[in-house]
């Protein structure tokens, strides 16, 4: 473990030496292995000499982690096919453009509660990272339709993506979405009020391969559009109705009575 590496730098100079070298090499680097709360200094000391890394996952140091840190990482690392800076609320547009520059062979990205995420910075990701498979946009508020269809136009590969947390995402975008990528296997509608009936049964025309969606608190969309990806064997978060009033039943009275639901 990362931890105990570092430890053994202090057993001697050639041990420091090794573990240096093992630094400079790594390929993931994942700040969680450090402890909940990684120190600044020590971050920037432990990635200064690295220019290998093809994942990085900073969700530990969403404390303190702002440009200043991040772009000195991300501008030696070309190699990067996975970013994780969700919560990472203190960084800017800069940072997603930094990106978007520096890692022409990005696959996955996530930037979940990132609300600093803006239409002009998510167009720079979509024009130089097209190799992209599964973006995570949660919370991101900023973002409307428009940017979104941007991404989709941009970067067909996608296979998941969420737009989760977000009442400016509507039936533009997922129609879009459902229209440009079809290899999506996973979609995120949590909580996007303005999605209704129409753009899920386009998502059901145009995606084949989709595998999950969650829809819960999209209160425009019901059973009708629904049934058709059920029927399909896609998975839901939503129960069908019968099985909500059964479990409502139960809470109620404490046991649900026998019926048959193949009737």
């Amino acid at each position: 473990p990362l931890r105990q590496l570092l430890r053994l730098q202090r057993v001697s100079k050639a041990f420091r030496a090794a573990v240096q070298l093992h630094l400079a090499n790594l390929r993931r680097f994942d700040a969680s292995q450090l402890g909940p709360h990684l120190p600044k200094p020590a971050f920037i000391e432990l990635l200064k000499d690295n220019e290998v890394l093809q994942q990085l996952a900073l969700q530990a140091c969403a404390d303190w982690l702002t440009d200043k840190e991040l772009l000195p990482v991300i501008g030696q690392n070309h190699h990067l096919q996975q970013v994780q800076l969700n919560g990472c609320a203190q960084l800017s547009r800069h940072a997603l453009v930094a990106i978007s520059l520096s890692c022409p062979h990005l696959r996955q990205l996530s930037l979940a509660h990132c609300e600093w995420v803006d239409s002009l910075s998510l167009r720079s990701l979509a024009d130089h990272c097209k190799a992209l498979e599964a973006v995570d946009l949660t919370a991101c508020r900023q973002l409307k339709d428009e940017a979104v269809c941007y991404l989709a136009q941009k970067c067909s590969g996608l296979k998941c993506l969420s737009l989760a947390v977000n009442a400016n995402m509507g039936d533009v975008a997922v129609e879009e979405i459902a229209k440009c990528c079809p290899e999506l296997e996973h979609l995120d509608l949590t909580g996007c009020l303005r999605v209704k009936n129409d753009a899920i049964r386009v998502l059901a025309e145009y995606c084949p391969k989709l595998r999950s969606l969650k829809v819960k608190h999209c209160h425009n969309v019901a059973e009708s559009s629904l049934s058709i990806l059920r029927n399909r064997g896609v998975e839901l978060d939503v129960e069908p109705p019968m099985q909500r009033a059964l479990v409502l039943l139960q809470d109620v009275v404490g046991f649900a009575p026998f019926i048959n639901l193949q009737i």
